[in-house]
């Protein structure tokens, strides 16, 4: 039987697909706006091709059909992003403002996938009571597909990250049911930033280089899993922290934030995430685009890209190109690909009973 083919919508970077490509299936196309992180799709994808699209473009089937050539498309994965939605509520759900969810449908509706998966952040699952969710569960059924949908915790399948995010699987009526994957981890067993990350250079007393060397023997089974067979260690440079940030930094106890610091310290930052230090005994807050409000849990400074990645796991020989800047924003913005892993293998389950 050939592989399972994929398309990845709103790729960034293309953590999603990434789990999917590890579980076997054939990623063809990532399709996004952002140049950095389609170089990144493309570099890492074993060959799939990357498409600079407007999504809400009607042209863009004609430009994916292009591509796809003659393939049957399989599934499709998508991370539209949630701002799009306008704050008219879902009377007007089909508002240009909403094009951006509108193109997935549409996207979905044209290739008549057997099988789809949708990422979002959790608040989508109650926004407008839930009415947007709903609108969204009724148009697929009326496509076709038996769709569900449900809140995972990244933590829950190996990734060292309390990450939450909404996920809708459809699958196409003549094929069968979607269902989710069960936990493989929970409090007692999760990976912590500790076991993610502690075998990497301090960067304490010089930033390193772009492409680096390991200095220390991974030193837990995450490590060894992060590590395969990559000989070079790339994006693991340091910020130039100014002494003040540094010192501000070392007031914070491990697993700390802004409140612990004595007061007069600090005054710049003060919000939820403000100063956040990591504990190195639990997994990591969500990791975000940005690189100013999170440290490490030993080290007076922010983590490198190449730390932020291990966090969602993605594995060392996967290499992100852009400014620094960019780096961060393609990690952050990334589907964990250990939790993309788990969701493919639960799919493949679904669909092999389709040959059998």
């Amino acid at each position: 039987m050939s592989k399972f083919t994929v398309l990845d919508l709103f790729s960034g970077a293309g953590g999603l697909s990434k789990g999917f490509l590890d579980a076997g299936f054939d990623v063809l196309l990532g399709v996004d706006n952002d140049n950095a992180a389609l170089s990144t799709f493309e570099l890492n994808h074993n060959g799939a091709k990357a498409l600079s699209l407007d999504l809400s473009d009607k042209k863009v089937f004609k430009d994916i059909e292009n591509i796809i050539g003659n393939r049957e498309l399989d599934v499709i994965v998508a991370g539209p992003p949630c701002q799009g939605f306008s704050l008219s509520g879902p009377r007007n759900f089909d508002d240009e403002r909403n094009k951006l969810y509108l193109a997935v449908i549409k996207t979905v509706k044209t290739f008549k996938p057997k099988a789809f998966i949708i990422e979002n952040v959790p608040g989508m699952a109650t926004l407008y009571n839930g009415e947007i969710k709903d609108e969204i569960l009724k148009r697929f059924k009326k496509m076709g597909y038996n769709i569900s949908c449900k809140i995972l915790c990244a933590a829950d399948y190996g990734v060292p990250q309390m990450r939450r995010r909404l996920i809708f699987m459809g699958v196409r009526k003549d094929i069968g049911e979607p269902h989710f994957p069960n936990p493989t981890y929970d409090e007692k067993n999760y990976i912590t930033c500790r076991d993610a990350i502690s075998d990497l250079p301090s960067r304490e007393s010089e930033l390193g280089e772009n492409t680096d060397i390991y200095i220390d023997l991974p030193k837990t089974k995450y490590q060894i899993k992060m590590r395969g067979k990559c000989k070079v260690l790339s994006n693991h440079v340091g910020t130039n922290h100014t002494t003040l940030v540094r010192e501000t930094i070392a007031l914070v106890p491990e697993g700390g934030n802004y409140k612990d610091l004595p007061e007069g310290w600090g005054e710049s930052r003060k919000f939820n995430e403000a100063w956040t230090r990591y504990d190195g005994n639990k997994p990591s807050k969500t990791i975000d685009t940005g690189h100013r409000n999170h440290f490490h849990y030993k080290y007076n400074r922010v983590p490198t890209v190449r730390e932020n990645a291990r966090l969602q796991s993605f594995p060392d020989d996967f290499v992100f190109l852009g400014t620094k800047t960019q780096q961060y924003r393609q990690v952050g913005n990334a589907v964990p690909p250990l939790l993309g892993f788990a969701l493919a293998n639960e799919l493949i389950k679904i669909l092999e009973k389709e040959f059998k």
